[in-house]
């Protein structure tokens, strides 16, 4: 498979360790490239959104794709409404809802969950099991934020710990974007 877009790997909170499929894609295709962060276990919103202007702007943002996993769904609702670049689009998995009592603390900025329409095509995939988003509150995002909402089941937080590595089913739905 091969994308023509530049594709920014945005990692939730903690990072995506090496056998996390964010880190496999990274891996696979020299175009994808990982969106950094100074602190990624105390993160400040302004902070991730800062950041990831910072990737976005070089070159021509017209050609990106985002892949945010849990927390960095929230970090590109936040970075869209504040900076309204117009990227190619967005693959959003397992949205973290930092409103729930179930989502950790520490963090900064990042409640509540922005709901404005993104200005950018985006998929929001989601599981019926998922210990930091119900699958109701996905849904919600995924209207609000204009997304195409995949529903893949019982999937937990679609990483490592619920047998997410190599997933080439999310490639297909990147695919769908690029």
């Amino acid at each position: 498979m091969d994308f023509t877009s530049r594709v920014l790997i945005v990692p939730g909170l903690g990072n995506s360790g090496e056998q996390h499929w964010q880190s496999l894609w990274e891996r696979q295709f020299p175009n994808f490239e990982r969106v950094g962060q100074t602190e990624w276990d105390a993160p400040v919103c302004e902070d991730w959104i800062s950041k990831l202007d910072q990737v976005v702007m070089v070159g021509d943002p017209s050609t990106v794709l985002l892949v945010g996993h849990s927390l960095a769904c929230s970090t590109i609702a936040y970075w869209a409404n504040t900076f309204q670049r117009p990227i190619k689009g967005a693959l959003l998995v397992a949205p973290s809802d930092t409103e729930a009592d179930s989502y950790p603390s520490g963090t900064i900025g990042f409640s509540p969950v922005p709901l404005s329409k993104l200005p950018f095509p985006s998929i929001v995939v989601a599981s019926t099991d998922d210990f930091y988003v119900s699958l109701g509150r996905a849904t919600l995002f995924a209207r609000a934020w204009g997304s195409e909402l995949v529903n893949i089941g019982s999937a937990g937080h679609v990483n490592v710990a619920s047998g997410y590595g190599d997933w080439p089913e999310g490639l297909a739905l990147l695919k769908k974007l690029d």
